[in-house]
């Protein structure tokens, strides 16, 4: 019983990629410290992070189930639909949702009445590439949500610095999905999805990337600056450039084999060195 349970529970988590919940759960915890002036209440904290797993699970298996036939037909994402049957899936989806709006009830009022809207723009992307080209932008901004609902967790209120910090989640998300859906640049045109990469082309869509990522690390200094950010998170601002530059040498080499390097490793590397600049200013 126990191994079944756990073959399930990790067929799961295989099927909503959770090693990537650590590219929006840094920024996350960057607006609550930054909130907080320090550490809030550990039942707030609690509570934010179970927002981000039943946030992000319930977005990725929205994701799964509507592109559950799309998926089978392509190459790269053709084993997903082995992991948990089409019905499981629905039934952990509804699941997570409720449990993402049962924990902003325990949190405040307005993230409680916040909560539908926020699941509203986290669903909205897996449906864009069958009407618009800017897909890329509607990933960013669905996981640009996650600083927002953060502060507002802590404070109750909106505020200019997590505003900034979404709109550089917001581009740096669209700038690295530009290079991860090179990958499917073929498959998409083929089978008439749309995207950024299928209307403008691998070429044209790397530079864009690397458009998108100056003006993420622009958004980054001004949430540090309305923040009342200093040194440490300056010199993380340096580091951040340097896996940023990483990245696109990669992503220009064309080298799919070597898009996931691009893709995952620099991108999480980027959340860690906010997080720990925010908590080392936060801290000392």
């Amino acid at each position: 019983m126990q191994s079944t349970l756990w073959q399930s529970t990790r067929r799961l988590l295989q099927l909503v990629r959770f090693s990537h919940t650590v590219f929006a759960l840094p920024f996350a915890l960057g607006a609550m410290l930054v909130a907080a002036d320090g550490f809030p209440s550990g039942q707030i904290a609690g509570l934010i992070l179970l927002c981000m797993i039943f946030a992000r699970t319930a977005a990725m298996l929205f994701n799964r189930v509507a592109d559950w036939e799309i998926d089978q037909k392509n190459p790269r994402t053709e084993g997903r639909h082995r992991l948990l049957s089409k019905r499981v899936a629905i039934v952990w989806l509804i699941g997570s949702s409720l449990a993402f709006i049962a924990a902003t009830w325990w949190i405040n009022l307005l993230c409680f009445l916040l909560s539908p809207v926020a699941l509203f723009l986290i669903f909205l992307y897996s449906l864009t590439k069958r009407f618009t080209h800017f897909t890329q932008l509607f990933l960013g901004l669905a996981l640009a949500v996650a600083p927002v609902g953060a502060w507002l967790a802590v404070t109750g209120a909106f505020a200019w610095p997590p505003l900034l910090l979404a709109a550089g989640v917001l581009f740096w998300v669209a700038g690295f999905d530009l290079i991860y859906a090179s990958q499917d640049a073929v498959f998409d045109k083929k089978e008439g999805l749309h995207s950024m990469v299928v209307w403008l082309g691998v070429d044209r869509s790397l530079q864009l990337a690397l458009t998108f990522h100056i003006v993420m690390w622009i958004f980054l200094g001004a949430f540090g600056l309305a923040a009342g950010l200093g040194l440490f998170y300056g010199f993380a601002l340096v580091l951040v450039a340097g896996c940023l530059f990483f990245e696109h040498r990669i992503a220009a080499t064309r080298d799919l084999s070597r898009i996931n390097d691009a893709f995952f490793t620099a991108n999480a590397v980027v959340g860690v060195i906010f997080l720990a600049a925010v908590m080392l200013e936060t801290f000392l």
